[in-house]
């Protein structure tokens, strides 16, 4: 269950698009707080009300600012989707949180224009997450934006761009009787199973599958010759004459292929190499 924690999860490192972002929330923050006038800033004096609203907008820009643009600019290596995760996602969202909770907390203190009680600090914490739900929500949908378009374009290359190759290829086990002989043009694709590997493909109307004892290091040697067998992942090789479909979600993109009951993922360095073999 806690092992979700751990799955990929794609830091947005846009910083373009992260500013764009931070400069509209910070003026969403301020908006929201006119229009709805939390924590009785109706009763406050024209001036005090404006230099605390534009107060909350300013210190929403600076704490987005520090943890969206700064930060990763400096860590780069600690932000890169490589090594980001939903763990570390939810981890750094709490972290923002709080640093715009607490500018929020100083900058009321140094005005001082709000008395603090139980109901004051609620609506304080209710007030930090808008902005953070909504980054959530711009950086989620943008990701599912730009994975399912780029989904959508492997699709129609896909249909426009077929190979096709006869030559047999041979897969040699350790143990001699395991040792498979196969069409390329045939082969669907081949799974990594720790000592083995398991190859799948096409007799006929039905796919055939076989473990093999050899590694996926001298699988990859035995088909690199051709240009339409492609690692997608560290575990997956796949034909992509095969591939029926590709989906792209927040997290990436799957392959999906006929008579196979299982999606095959594709790293996100193997993204662009696809793109160029179809």
């Amino acid at each position: 269950m806690l092992n979700i924690f751990n799955k990929p999860y794609p830091f947005n490192d846009d910083l373009k698009h992260n500013t764009r972002v931070i400069f509209f929330i910070s003026i969403g923050v301020f908006v929201f707080l006119w229009l709805f006038q939390p924590f009785d800033i109706s009763s406050l004096p024209v001036r005090q009300k404006y230099y605390l609203l534009a107060g909350f907008g300013f210190v929403t820009f600076l704490a987005l600012s520090l943890n969206l643009l700064i930060i990763p600019s400096l860590f780069p290596t600690k932000f890169s989707s490589a090594v980001w995760n939903i763990k570390k996602d939810i981890l750094w969202n709490s972290w923002t949180l709080f640093t715009i909770l607490g500018g929020y907390f100083l900058f009321t203190e140094w005005l001082g224009v709000m008395k603090f009680n139980f109901y004051t600090v609620i609506k304080l914490v209710l007030t930090a997450i808008l902005p953070i739900s909504v980054l959530i929500i711009v950086n989620y949908n943008r990701m599912l934006r730009i994975h399912v378009k780029t989904a959508n374009e492997l699709n129609r290359k896909l249909k426009e761009h077929k190979q096709v190759e006869d030559r047999i290829i041979y897969f040699v086990s350790d143990y001699q009787k395991d040792s498979l002989a196969i069409k390329a043009s045939t082969l669907i694709l081949i799974r990594s199973a720790n000592n083995y590997i398991e190859v799948f493909w096409k007799e006929g109307d039905v796919v055939r599958n076989q473990m093999v004892r050899c590694s996926m290091i001298s699988a990859e040697e035995i088909v690199k010759e051709f240009k339409f067998i492609f690692k997608s992942h560290r575990s997956f090789v796949v034909n992509i004459n095969y591939i029926e479909r590709f989906e792209g979600n927040s997290q990436g993109y799957k392959l999906y292929f006929d008579n196979v009951n299982f999606a095959i993922p594709v790293s996100k360095t193997s993204v662009d190499k696809l793109k160029e073999l179809i």
